[in-house]
């Protein structure tokens, strides 16, 4: 390798920490740790038990768990307890009271397993669901059936209720009949002598139960829709906590999984207030298999019409109950048959999920096609229905439920978390709540007790004791994520509208697992990807945020601690309500610039429609649009219109600057601080950024701070522009403010290297802890994976943490700092340099600088790397070790089938490939 393809390989940012200038890093409470959820299997937990894990969990960089009972583990059966028992409520006690003394938060989720539900859910409260049975009437017939219920799964229940009988003739003339019907479903009613068609609407139940429920929470799921149900609900938690909260921080709700519930006991009657008229007439249309205009504004009703529903009678009472316990709320709104955005805002934390595995252009980045899902990819403008919401309406923290299904069980590295993490961050989310935590019994071997569909984030698994490298790296970039409020200039609007006017289908529910269908073919999301990538910072707006909204101070906002926008963006639509149009034309009355990328189309909706559409049409063309170059603009009052299909032109024309460092594949989210603003850059090209960056604030100051090892210092500056040296993989966060610190030394970039020392010479390789057994020590005389010594089974089997140790004779040391380089790496590694501890490897591109602990002569260089569990469980699986021992589920694997690891290859382990020392000098 010749030495300019070696600088070029070698340039990166670094700092030397500086103790005597203030600290710029914001200081970290323990929302900025990263959380995890903690699965109590069967809730067969015991006060040992909790501490041991608790401390465990404090020790490792934890600031909190979200405890959610689940299934519980055979043969501990005599250790469960039923949840919300006494017992139950004396352990959670314990769990806050140790929390507390390790300054870690507890989250408890509202239900065991998944959707809420449980004992306490009676048939009336259960998740309700539409049952149509169809009659036909030939003409002259007597119609002599009786209107009863014929589904023998609903028979036996009490609360079964004929909601509406409707007939229509061949001319499509409605008659309706639910009043002329007796109890006993005899129809009171002599038809015409013509052809009818009789649709009877029962509300039924769906009967679904919680899915992977704990001992005393099996039951019925609840109904969502309705009131009462929820009140009743929450009043067995009422009963279990009384006056107290128990020191639980936040109340957890998880993503909307009931299936088939499209009614509620009192729908038709909260449709006729919300929508202004009388479903009945009409019901054929929402039930019937007709895709015309009439079904699909029929059906726009009913949806948003479910939408109120969950928001008001579910969403807004959980945030009203969580308060009255002086805790917070936290739910996942995604999956709903609701308005995302309104839901997520309805809440204290709103919460998003990453389900599968990204493909970055990381360099190095290990990503095998074999152990992933390549059906579920998380998408970054998916997570920002939650952070949108939380942002315009102030909220200051947006979690995430992390990391489900990363990769295969067991072969998860924390190299693949970080980018991971990274996407999460770049949405604007900032409390990433790991996927997660099984509790696990003292006595209970390798691998521990394990959730069926996690990474496997406990302390069992052999790469546990790097964890600390991933978790103060989230932290460090937390700390700035909840620092002050989000950046974000624009605002889009989602047209729900166009979603819910599908005359396909009835009830539609905005899953995560299907966003192919419902987001990623529309125009609003193509102008979310190709704004994003040009710089522009953005969240989405619903028509209840912006009929809230207000023009203040020279920007759009919607709530006081929220965020403040220069431009509303209405994206190409067909269906836009009258009512929203004029919200927005008062904000542009009084000064509001906004961008329209289309003539609206229609008004959503039955009621009215063709009134209602004219008077869209009336306020549309209130507007005085002329022609301006390729776009048409208007003053409208003190604000600005502008229509344009190229929604970047009109930006350009309005002078809503982009952050053009994204030319440069870089990715940033941005944050506003009393004073300045904090910019969090990611590379997550394949290639190496080294030269100025433009940003469109700098201050009188910028400080360059690196999340990876805390190092800060004061950047290069030139024309509104940054230096930054950032390798493929690595992140930087840039602190522009207005207020110098000149205490705080120079930035310390790379300005060349010298020629490589490779560490070629002999290796001791012990090891240290893992099983299940230790392989023999041995001396390398080449350095490489132990794993590739197929002579000593134990090597091909084992799982934990085996020490390469050297010595090297520096001649002489005389370069400003040395980077120890590693080729091939598996997976993580704790690096001590003449016995002190220089820090993690965990990421790529897998380097550390190490100069301040090297001396001239002998030096002890011994790097403790720790592998995947993967080759112990594939020994165990070979050798019918039994280690899968569950209720429900058990075990599978990342296609939902049973798992075996018995056929898997042998997982490279341990150190490969060349180690170099890189002497570096920094520029002066």
């Amino acid at each position: 390798m010749n030495i300019r393809n070696i600088i070029k390989i070698s340039v990166l940012c670094f700092a030397f920490g500086n103790l005597s200038a203030q600290n710029p890093w914001p200081k970290a409470t323990n929302t900025a740790q990263p959380w995890t959820r903690w699965w109590w299997m069967g809730s067969a937990v015991d006060e040992e038990g909790l501490d041991k894990q608790l401390t465990t969990l404090s020790n490792a960089g934890f600031g909190g768990v979200e405890i959610v009972p689940i299934y519980g583990a055979k043969g501990f059966e005599n250790k469960y307890i039923n949840y919300l028992s006494q017992e139950w409520m004396r352990m959670l006690q314990f769990t806050t009271t140790k929390a507390k003394s390790l300054n870690m938060g507890v989250d408890m989720a509202v239900g065991t397993g998944w959707p809420i539900g449980g004992p306490q859910v009676n048939e009336q409260d259960a998740a309700t669901k539409m049952i149509v049975q169809t009659y036909e009437i030939q003409p002259n017939e007597k119609f002599s059936e009786k209107i009863v219920l014929k589904d023998e799964k609903q028979k036996n229940l009490k609360t079964i209720k004929l909601d509406i009988v409707t007939a229509y003739n061949e001319k499509n003339e409605a008659v309706v009949l639910t009043d002329k019907v007796t109890q006993d479903g005899t129809l009171n009613w002599k038809p015409s002598a013509v052809k009818w068609t009789i649709y009877a609407v029962f509300a039924g139940k769906t009967l679904q139960k919680v899915k992977r429920a704990a001992p005393g929470g099996d039951g019925y799921t609840l109904d969502h829709f309705s009131p009462n149900a929820t009140k009743d609900y929450l009043k067995t938690f009422d009963k279990a906590f009384g006056n107290s909260n128990y020191g639980i921080r936040s109340f957890f709700n998880d993503s909307y999984e009931v299936y088939g519930a499209d009614w509620t006991a009192n729908f038709k009657e909260e449709f006729k207030k919300r929508r202004g008229y009388d479903l009945s007439p009409y019901i054929k249309y929402l039930v019937g298999n007709e895709e015309n205009e009439i079904a699909g504004r029929i059906k726009s009703d009913y949806r948003e019409t479910m939408s109120e529903l969950i928001l008001h009678n579910f969403a807004e009472n959980f945030t009203n109950w969580a308060h009255s316990k002086n805790s917070r709320n936290t739910n996942q709104a995604h999956g709903s048959p609701g308005n995302l955005l309104d839901l997520y805002a309805a809440v204290d934390i709103p919460e998003s999920e990453t389900f599968g595995n990204t493909k970055f252009d990381i360099q190095g980045l290990k990503r095998n096609l074999e152990d992933i899902n390549t059906k579920e990819v998380p998408d970054i403008n998916m997570l920002k229905f939650a952070s949108s919401a939380a942002n315009i309406t102030g909220k200051p923290l947006i979690s995430n439920e992390s990391f489900t299904w990363l990769t295969e069980h067991f072969k998860t590295s924390w190299s693949q978390v970080k980018p991971e993490a990274e996407q999460i961050f770049l949405s604007g989310i900032n409390h990433i709540f790991y996927h997660g935590t099984t509790y696990t019994p003292a006595d209970v071997q390798f691998p521990g007790w394990l959730f069926y569909a996690s990474t496997n984030f406990v302390p069992e698994n052999s790469l546990w004791p790097d964890i600390k490298g991933l978790n103060s790296y989230i932290e460090r970039t937390q700390s700035v994520l909840q620092s002050g409020k989000s950046d974000n200039e624009i605002l889009m609007y989602w047209p729900v509208y166009d979603q819910w006017a599908s005359p396909k289908g009835k009830d539609m529910a905005f899953k995560i697992h299907n966003i192919e269908k419902w987001l990623h073919p529309t125009v609003f999301y193509e102008n979310l990807e190709k704004l994003g990538k040009s710089g522009y910072s953005l969240d989405m707006i619903s028509d209840k945020m912006i009929s809230e909204a207000k023009f203040e101070n020279q920007n759009i906002q919607v709530s006081k601690n929220g965020g403040s926008y220069k431009v509303l963006i209405i994206p190409q639509l067909n269906y836009f309500s009258e009512s929203t149009l004029k919200n927005i034309l008062n904000l542009a009355q009084n000064g509001a610039c906004v961008i329209f990328q289309s003539e609206p189309k229609d008004v959503p909706g039955f009621f009215e429609f063709e009134k209602r559409k004219n008077e869209l049409q009336s306020l549309w063309n209130q507007i005085p649009f002329q022609q301006n170059g390729n776009l048409k603009s208007a003053t409208f009052g003190k604000g600005k219109l502008v229509l344009s299909s190229d929604v970047e032109k009109a930006l350009e024309f309005l002078k809503i600057e982009r952050e053009k460092l994204t030319d440069t594949g870089l990715r940033f989210v941005r944050r506003q601080f009393d004073g300045g603003k904090f910019y969090y850059v990611v590379n997550h090209t394949s290639k190496e950024i080294n030269q100025n960056i433009p940003v469109n604030y700098i201050g009188k100051q910028v400080v360059l701070m690196n999340p990876e090892n805390e190092d800060f210092g004061i950047a290069e500056t030139r024309n509104n522009s940054v230096k930054v040296q950032l390798k493929s993989g690595e992140s930087l966060i840039i602190k522009a403010s207005e207020t110098p610190d000149n205490s705080i030394a120079k930035w310390k970039y790379i300005e060349k290297t010298d020629a490589p020392i490779v560490l070629n010479q002999p290796w001791q390789l012990t090891f240290k802890e893992g099983g299940p057994e230790l392989p023999k020590s041995r001396i390398l005389t080449k350095l490489q994976p132990w794993t590739n010594f197929t002579e000593d089974a134990s090597t091909q089997s084992f799982s934990g943490t085996g020490i390469y140790t050297t010595t090297l004779n520096l001649k002489k040391k005389e370069a400003d700092d040395y980077q120890l380089k590693f080729d091939k790496f598996y997976e993580s590694a704790k690096v001590l340099i003449n016995g002190q501890e220089a820090g993690i490897v965990w990421s790529n591109p897998f380097e550390i600088n190490v100069g301040k602990y090297l001396k001239k002569g002998k030096n002890t260089i011994q790097i403790e790397v720790s592998n995947l569990m993967a080759n112990r469980i594939r020994y165990m699986d070979q050798n019918k070790i039994s280690w899968r021992n569950y209720h429900e589920i058990n075990f599978v694997n990342i296609d939902y089938k049973p798992f075996d690891a018995s056929n898997w290859k042998v997982q490279p382990s341990g150190l490969d490939g060349e180690i170099q020392l890189i002497p570096v000098y920094f520029s002066k």
